[in-house]
């Protein structure tokens, strides 16, 4: 792709990728939680935490490293030491994923409990799998274009989803028709579940492989008429562990709330208060495969921007550019401010009425509801340190993240622990100190860019705007959904499909309100508009509906 293309463009290509992956992911994780229960959905997340933060260590955070050192070579037209780094992060994920799948494996019975044991061994060999994957995405990113790497995240969802549900319902028939008991049936539901998630990186490598081996030719050709001193293996590899570290650390650290948090929560709830494992791994399940999987959806977007903007960032910070990387951090926060706030809000507003469309188990509908409400907070100030990671790790501010991070894990793990032992909150615990977690990275992390960039924030435009409109939006969705609610109550049985009708009006009333209430307020300009995929597409819809005026 031509280096002229608007990185805001190329962020909202992956962004939309990660958007809809958020969406086939919620679209199955209903049907599964009918599978597998609540019981089932916490042997997998107290499972799927532990594979998470090996994953980060060994693997997650090869694209973005990868991305910012390959990114620097190809600035300055270095193509043939863009390739020699790119083979030895290969031999690096080798290394590091096959000691990552090794621990998960035999270390599985000293990190999680009981029948989420056998789960997690599931995840090992997936470790492995995602280190060349992560090379290839990361590959590509530095050559600014997103679209292998958006592709290969549809594709690893849709597979994702397919065998998740399919081998969860196939291997809890066959522990039934073995005797075995309900936790049993949870177990073998949850296996059937990491099943899912190892044959989707597998596919994404097998496209992300076809597709490096499509441009390979168009690789070599600028290799050899590349005239550049060539970097020593042992260079690059120091190099390599140089950027990567710290990224690692800080991404660890950061992801490492979670696993924390749950560990803290099965260990004190089950061995401290007293609560049956099972009832204390289905209130995990609530939290962590319910709330937490749709209030994660709109911070998804923020992520996708996060990796797209890290090789624009390190380049014209490279160059000494600092004006237009200046500009750049102005305009990505200003994006994720515009879907930040508005998401927020909609899922406070909505939290029962959402929860009940994809999660329909009455018994738990309005505790995850609550809990969702609790993380919705969240939903802003961890879209924004997201970003703001990315940002400090792309001017080579590498080691901030990791203290703030490490600042904000010691308070929120001082919080868990007494709010734990000496109240009745339960789950509501995890999701206030992940409310307290996300907040403290947010400031900290924003402090350090204010005081190394000197970015321009509008004010009006960044933030009032936009919670001004999120506000009224909020108001018509839940007007408006307590109203359809109420007319079809009168001629309508089912309280599933009178749900479902009436999120669905309160959803299109709130988008069009916030539409119309940042295009009037001059929130979000029509330049700022085409710089998105089918910007134009969107324009001549908000002219021909007259919520913006043709110039």
């Amino acid at each position: 792709m031509s280096k002229k293309k608007s990185i805001i463009v190329q962020g909202s290509i992956l962004a939309m990728a990660g958007f809809i992956s958020r969406i086939i992911g919620l679209l199955y994780t209903a049907p599964l939680t009918g599978i597998i229960g609540d019981e089932g959905n916490g042997y997998y997340t107290a499972s799927y935490y532990i594979y998470q933060i090996v994953l980060l260590i060994s693997a997650y955070s090869i694209p973005s490293a990868m991305s910012k050192i390959i990114s620097q070579r190809l600035a300055v037209h270095e193509y043939r030491n863009a390739q020699r780094i790119f083979h030895c992060a290969l031999i690096y994920v080798f290394i590091v994923g096959g000691l990552g799948t090794l621990f998960i494996f035999f270390g599985a019975p000293y990190v999680v409990d009981g029948y989420a044991i056998p789960v997690l061994r599931v995840f090992a060999p997936i470790v492995f799998i995602f280190g060349p994957l992560g090379v290839l995405r990361g590959y590509f990113q530095a050559h600014r274009t997103m679209v292998p790497t958006s592709v290969s995240q549809l594709i690893e969802q849709i597979l994702n989803a397919i065998v998740s549900v399919g081998g969860a319902y196939f291997l809890v028939k066959f522990a039934a028709s073995k005797g075995g008991d309900d936790s049993i049936q949870a177990m073998y539901g949850a296996i059937g579940s990491a099943l899912g998630t190892g044959s989707g990186v597998l596919i994404a490598l097998v496209f992300m492989l076809f597709v490096y081996n499509i441009n390979r030719d168009a690789i070599k050709r600028k290799v050899i008429h590349d005239r550049h001193e060539d970097l020593g293996y042992r260079e690059i590899f120091l190099l390599i562990i140089m950027i990567v570290t710290p990224i690692i650390l800080s991404t660890a650290i950061y992801n490492f709330s979670n696993t924390l948090n749950s560990t803290m929560f099965t260990k004190i709830m089950t061995y401290q208060r007293g609560f049956a494992h099972t009832e204390v791994t289905k209130r995990l399940g609530v939290y962590g495969r319910k709330a937490a999987t749709i209030a994660n959806f709109p911070i998804a977007i923020a992520t996708a921007t996060a990796s797209t903007i890290m090789p624009s960032i390190s380049t014209y910070y490279a160059q000494k550019n600092f004006e237009r990387t200046e500009q750049l951090v102005e305009k990505v926060y200003r994006m994720i401010y515009m879907i930040a706030i508005p998401s927020a809000v909609g899922l406070f507003a909505l939290a029962d009425p959402i929860i009940m469309l994809m999660f329909p188990q009455k018994d738990t509908l309005h505790e995850a509801g609550v809990l969702m409400q609790l993380l919705a907070i969240t939903v802003v100030f961890y879209s924004v340190s997201t970003v703001s990671n990315a940002i400090l790790q792309g001017i080579g501010r590498v080691n901030i993240p990791v203290l703030n991070a490490a600042i904000a894990l010691v308070l929120q793990s001082a919080v868990l622990a007494p709010l734990l032992l000496f109240t009745d909150l339960g789950n509501k615990s995890l999701a206030i100190v992940t409310i307290i977690y996300s907040l403290v990275m947010c400031i900290l992390n924003e402090r350090a860019v204010s005081k190394t960039l000197d970015v321009k924030y509008d004010i009006m435009k960044m933030y009032i705007i936009p919670a001004g409109a999120s506000a009224c939006m909020g108001l018509v969705a839940f007007g408006v959904y307590k109203l359809v609610s109420m007319l079809f109550e009168t001629f309508m049985t089912g309280d599933y499909f009178i749900n479902l009708i009436s999120v669905a009006f309160a959803i299109s009333a709130g988008v069009l309100t916030y539409a119309v209430g940042m295009v009037r307020t001059k929130g979000v300009t029509e330049e700022e508009l085409m710089g998105f995929p089918k910007g134009s597409k969107l324009v001549n819809i908000l002219k021909k509906t007259h919520i913006m005026k043709t110039t």
